[in-house]
């Protein structure tokens, strides 16, 4: 059965409201999403101009947006961990550093992308 509530295009609208809620709380809240979206307003457009076939582009500016997507849910797991509990337990430290080894992750596949397609 169908959860109640919106649907048709006024859920697509109050998804894309949420959407731009969360994204501009993590720019306000979290540095490391911020100097992501810095870096990535350089190397998107850099990756387009750089990469010579579509997929070469895809790839170097898709890694800059796959980026920020982990971020972002990091900093969700991050949100809800301190909602849980402001003190500290070691599965709270084990998800938050999971969460971030997973950006940690995706910075490797972004240099590794770049520098393969670059200069291979």
């Amino acid at each position: 059965m169908a959860k109640p509530g919106e649907t048709g295009f006024k859920r697509i609208i109050s998804a894309c409201i949420y959407s731009w809620r969360g994204l501009k709380a993590c720019w306000q809240n979290e540095a490391a999403f911020r100097q992501e979206v810095i870096c990535s307003i350089i190397l998107i457009p850099l990756g387009l101009y750089l990469g010579e076939s579509a997929a070469e582009k895809v790839l170097l500016a898709g890694v800059c947006f796959l980026v920020m997507i982990v971020e972002l849910l990091n900093s969700g797991i991050e949100a809800i961990v301190d909602k849980a509990s402001p003190e500290h337990h070691h599965l709270a430290g084990r998800a938050k550093d999971l969460g971030s080894a997973a950006v940690f992750m995706g910075n490797i596949f972004v240099a590794l992308t770049w520098i393969t397609i670059l200069f291979f």
